[in-house]
């Protein structure tokens, strides 16, 4: 679809502006996004996102759950990094109803939300080298992925929607052996980063269409909400797990990888370095985590935690996921909502789109890594 009208122009000419629409089912939107773009030629003048197509009322429903019945429900939010919906949302149901997660069950949260990064980051960069022409580095990336896929699927038998973490700890321990097939993916998986850095990001082709694309300057991130590798890509140091330290995170030594000038090519290498540091994370963690239960024990099925409110928040992979909570003391939710970093992110879109070309559009939208389950909930 697309319309053609006539504006006028600062100096008071008039210029034919095309108005194309892209979307909502379409490669590049990386998901169910439509774009309205207004052009000046190939230049974009304005670039309007359209949410709600996967709007499934998933907040509402939960109303109508049990607490244990809504975890299935997170799921759905931000379906490549459920595990951080799950743990997300139980925290702030054991901090409603003052439940204690065992210190196994701390470190099982861990290892799998860090594997959860890679597996999403991994599916971020890929999508970027598919936007960008660079087909093989898809393949590569995916197939990094799909390593890791394959471990949740033997952890919990779901390949993509996992109810793994649940209020007070997580659904079943580790399967014999996976410890070690866990480990030998994060050695193979340092060596295939590097060799991710050099095919994608020394490639002269992959640099000229990601860097100076996009520029976000620290002080609009803030500004804008906006968390994660969009805002650590322009060099704000702030990430949960060391700024608002949660669950076993204070004991394991890493660092939070930044970027200098706020580009495309900054935010996607971020989260290229942050895999480097998912894999210190798990295997501090596999070396720490001692034998005991992996969830409270003694919790009914029907929780009923007191009336009140509360609020618990995580580093997901797109930035900071929130949600919050209201009991009435029965055992169904209140109210609950969601605060979503792909939300506040996706925000910016319109701020970094305009003066690029239309085919840097797709560059800009896809560094932010939008996942519109999350968005439109």
């Amino acid at each position: 679809m697309e319309s053609r009208r006539n504006v006028e122009t600062a100096d008071g000419s008039f210029t034919e502006e095309l108005v194309v629409n892209i979307g909502p089912s379409h490669p590049s939107t990386h998901g169910v996004c439509r774009v309205v773009v207004h052009l000046d030629g190939e230049i974009v003048t304005r670039a309007e996102p359209i949410i709600g197509y996967l709007h499934r009322g998933i907040e509402k429903m939960a109303e109508n759950r049990t607490y244990l019945q809504v975890v299935p429900l997170t799921d759905r939010l931000d379906y490549v990094g459920s595990m951080y919906s799950n743990w997300a949302y139980c925290r702030a149901v054991e901090r409603l109803a003052g439940i204690r997660v065992p210190e196994r069950g701390e470190y099982l949260r861990v290892i799998v939300c860090e594997m959860q990064r890679i597996a999403s980051h991994m599916m971020a960069l890929g999508s970027m080298g598919a936007d960008t022409g660079a087909f093989t580095f898809f393949i590569y990336a995916f197939d990094q992925r799909e390593r890791i896929v394959e471990l949740f699927e033997e952890l919990c038998g779901a390949r993509l929607t996992y109810n793994y973490v649940r209020p007070g700890g997580v659904a079943s321990d580790l399967p014999e052996g996976w410890t070690s097939r866990l480990l030998e993916f994060t050695t193979a998986h340092r060596s295939a980063l590097g060799e991710l850095d050099r095919l994608y990001f020394g490639n002269a082709i992959a640099r000229g269409r990601l860097k100076g694309v996009g520029v976000l300057d620290a002080s609009d991130a803030i500004a804008w909400g906006a968390t994660g590798p969009v805002a650590r890509g322009s060099g704000v140091n702030w990430d949960l797990r060391k700024h608002d330290p949660y669950s076993v995170y204070p004991r394991f030594d890493f660092d939070v990888p930044t970027g200098t000038n706020g580009d495309a090519y900054d935010r996607a290498r971020v989260r290229l370095f942050e895999c480097y540091e998912s894999c210190r994370i798990i295997e501090q963690a596999l070396a720490q985590m001692q034998p005991g239960p992996c969830s409270a024990e003694g919790l009914p099925r029907l929780l009923a935690p007191r009336p009140g409110e509360a609020y618990d928040h995580i580093e997901s992979a797109r930035g900071t996921l929130g949600v919050y909570l209201v009991s009435d003391g029965s055992t169904r939710p209140h109210r609950m909502k969601v605060c979503s970093p792909a939300f506040s992110n996706l925000a910016l879109l319109p701020l970094l789109a305009e003066g690029h070309l239309l085919s840097d559009l797709v560059v800009v939208l896809g560094s932010l890594d939008p996942v519109f389950g999350e968005v439109d909930r």
